[in-house]
């Protein structure tokens, strides 16, 4: 099978031009490997074994759930997130609910278990889903290295023999902060491979199972590339190279990079956006605040802040997800863990989506992207964040694959979401309260190894809007195709944010209809001002259609 791969490179040098990957001028390329036994040379894109531009990749200690795990919990009913222990008993938790599904962007990963405002209908009898393009979310990973949660971790190791704990903290005074960073967990892994696996029960059908391969999409990043190894070892098997291609583009500041997209905007909102969620910490986290802090002797109790109370509950997640179970989660009530995750909802929605002046603008390259392939054509040029180096060449960006699999990171799909124009997840989300029927819910919208899964439906004769009328499914009409937009498992109705959609039941929209309203959602993004222009930072709230006041 090595000899099949070696052939394959070389025709693909003999056809194709070897391109380089974008980069602005001062900057290296990834260095590129020689194979002595052919002298030809695997393009950098291509080479899943270079390590440059992978970031951080600090790993944390092994787990040890048989001795750490204070379980069982008495009392406690719901279902656990095998084979991590979440049957921790949350005070003022009367329904038994689970928080690490309320845990934002750190949740593990679930379907959306509200669904999005609309009823899940299968294929009608004689339809097909001919395309996929699928962006997925890494997996559950340890903190970033320069995030607050790890220098929390440090603080609290740096003080260890010189305070004394009590109380909710009394863990504190035998506690190890055994983290790494950045990097998958196992649960990461596990979540990718489980997500490849049922992607290949879904979507089997659309590799062409020819002998060709497929190109897949990934960046640099080293949790990025697992995430796609991980995948596609559970959609094909350990044997995935001999099925697919996997591209490598490089994630690093001032590369056009589509799965990145806020590496090239000269704006951000993501400190605004903090303020914001900052000013809602202050309101909902005192009494936790003041609980953890009068439980602690020493320097560490004088100088714990208000910041390290909100951190000590993002420990909570990574340290489950890392090392099975964290006494950290039973700390907390259960209304302190929904504003919690209302934090990261502030957060997400003012830092990447319509309540950012870039929202729509940092995802557009990737909407740009979707529509070249639904349209079978490259890119030549772009306004936005594209690597037209790799989206000019079929090579790189083919544009017959019915099978388009592709991996980012979760503010990067938050803004897909405003670059397609999904104003449901627009609105205003106010700093005195928790919102509880808000549509956007970070933990519904990009947990960890969330997805997005766009269908194409190819129907003999429209179908009927009204899909509970199961006598007229079809009606009068030649052959229609279909877009069909599935965030984590659950239909995103396109009709409720994109009014020539219509309100059809199943959320489809009509395919001609879905291209003429994406072009005019690429114009709202203005990417060259929202991104390069020179304008001046607004308050929390006064941006509501993710591009700049005015605009």
């Amino acid at each position: 099978m090595w000899h099949v791969l070696q052939l394959s490179l070389q025709l693909l040098g003999a056809i194709e031009p070897r391109l380089q990957v974008e980069r602005p001028s001062g900057l290296q390329a990834l260095p590129q490997v020689q194979d002595e036994s052919t002298s030809t040379t695997i393009p950098d894109y291509f080479d899943i074994d270079n390590s440059a531009f992978a970031g951080p990749t600090r790993t944390g200690s092994a787990p040890w759930l048989a001795q750490t795990n204070i379980a069982p919990f008495p009392g406690v009913s719901y279902i656990p997130n095998a084979p991590l222990e979440t049957q921790i008993p949350i005070a003022g938790n009367i329904d038994d609910q689970n928080i690490f599904q309320s845990l934002g962007h750190l949740s593990p990963y679930l379907p959306n278990p509200r669904g999005f405002g609309v009823n899940e209908y299968p294929i009608p009898s004689g339809s097909n889903v001919s395309w996929l393009n699928m962006v997925h979310r890494h997996g559950s990973r340890y903190p970033e290295v320069t995030g607050t949660e790890f220098v929390l971790g440090q603080k609290i190791m740096s003080q260890k023999g010189n305070f004394t704990a009590s109380g909710p903290v009394e863990f504190l005074n035998y506690y190890e902060f055994l983290l790494g960073a950045e990097i998958l967990v196992p649960v990461g892994k596990q979540q990718l491979f489980d997500s490849g696996t049922l992607h290949y029960y879904n979507y089997g059908h659309l590799y062409p199972n020819n002998g060709s391969k497929i190109v897949a999409r990934s960046t640099t990043q080293r949790r990025m590339t697992e995430s796609a190894e991980y995948f596609l070892a559970g959609f094909f098997g350990l044997g995935w190279q001999q099925n697919a291609t996997l591209e490598r583009i490089i994630e690093s500041d001032d590369y056009n990079n589509t799965m990145a997209g806020y590496k090239m905007c000269n704006h951000s909102n993501w400190e605004g956006a903090a303020e914001a969620q900052r000013n809602w910490t202050k309101l909902y986290l005192q009494d936790a605040h003041h609980r953890i802090a009068s439980n602690i002797s020493g320097v560490l109790g004088s100088t714990w802040t208000l910041e390290d109370t909100y951190n000590a509950q993002a420990l909570c997640a990574y340290e489950t997800v890392a090392l099975g179970f964290s006494p950290w989660c039973g700390v907390f009530t259960f209304a302190e863990w929904q504003g919690f995750e209302y934090s990261l909802d502030i957060l997400f929605s003012s830092g990447n989506g319509f309540g950012s002046p870039v929202g729509r603008a940092t995802g557009v390259g990737y909407v740009e992207e979707v529509l070249a392939r639904m349209q079978h054509h490259v890119i030549t040029s772009s306004a936005s964040q594209i690597n037209i180096t790799l989206d000019n060449n079929t090579a790189t960006f083919p544009v017959d694959q019915t099978l388009n699999l592709d991996f980012s990171h979760d503010a990067n799909i938050i803004a897909i979401l405003a670059a397609f124009g999904l104003t449901q997840f627009a609105g205003s989300l106010p700093l005195d309260r928790v919102l509880p029927d808000r549509e956007f819910v970070m933990s519904f919208l990009q947990p960890f190894a969330g997805r997005l899964d766009i269908e194409v439906v190819n129907a003999p004769r429209p179908v009927n809007a009204n899909r509970s009328d199961t006598q007229n499914v079809y009606e009068e009409g030649g052959p229609t195709s279909y877009v069909h937009f599935l965030l984590n498992q659950r239909t995103v109705p396109l009709g409720r944010s994109l009014e020539e959609c219509g309100l059809r039941d199943d959320g489809w929209c009509e395919m001609g209809t879905f291209l003429e309203v994406q072009k005019r959602q690429i114009a709202l993004a203005d990417y060259d001002f929202a991104c390069w222009g020179d304008y001046e930072d607004v308050g929390y709230g006064e941006v509501t259609n993710g591009r700049p006041v005015g605009r």
